[in-house]
C-alpha cells in the first residue's frame, strides 16, 4: 500500500481520497477510522444543584437512569444531564456501550466484569467503588468491545 500526503495551500476543506482496486476489510477500516477522527467531539453539560459543569467525557464511568432523570457517574460524583439514554447512545463515542435498559458504560474505564450465567453480570470500574450491571441481553456486545481486535494480533509460530 502506498501513502501520499499532498499539501495544497489554498484548499477550502481537507480532502482524503482512497484509491483502491477493491473495497476490502482494510479499506473499510481506514475509511471508518478517518470518519471517526473527523467527527466533532461530543460536548455535554453536566448539572449539580445550581451549577453547570464542563469536563471531558472520558471522566464519565457510566450513564444511568433512576426513572425520570439520567445521571453521569464519575469516580467521585454524580451529575444530572438533559438527554435520554437513547439520545446518548447515538451521540456518544464508540467506547460508550449500552449495558442494560438503564445504563451506558465507558468501556475505557471498566476494570472487571464478573460473569453470572443466570442473571446480570457485575461491572466494576478502575479507581472507583462504583459498579453497574450488564444484562444478559447486552453482555455479548460489551464483551466484543472489551476483547482485543483479533485481526491485529499476529499469529504465533
Amino acid at each position: 500500500m502506498k501513502i501520499h500526503i499532498e499539501v495544497v495551500g489554498d484548499l477550502y476543506e481537507d480532502e482524503v481520497i482512497i484509491r483502491c482496486g477493491q473495497v476490502d476489510d482494510t479499506i473499510q477500516k481506514i475509511h471508518q477510522y478517518i470518519l471517526e477522527q473527523t467527527r466533532s467531539p461530543v460536548k455535554l453539560t453536566f448539572y449539580k444543584d445550581n451549577q453547570e459543569f464542563y469536563f471531558p467525557l472520558d471522566d464519565v464511568l457510566f450513564f444511568e437512569t433512576d426513572g425520570e432523570h439520567i445521571h453521569a457517574q464519575t469516580a467521585d460524583d454524580a451529575f444530572r444531564i438533559k438527554y435520554r439514554l437513547y439520545e446518548l447512545e447515538e451521540m456518544l463515542p464508540k467506547n460508550f456501550v449500552r449495558a442494560s435498559k438503564s445504563a451506558i458504560v465507558n468501556t475505557r474505564k471498566i476494570y472487571s466484569v464478573t460473569r453470572n450465567l443466570t442473571a446480570s453480570s457485575l461491572i466494576q470500574f478502575a479507581g472507583s467503588h462504583k459498579h453497574v450491571y450488564v444484562s444478559r441481553y447486552y453482555y455479548n456486545g460489551l464483551r466484543q468491545k472489551l476483547s482485543p481486535d483479533k485481526s491485529r494480533l499476529s499469529p504465533r509460530n
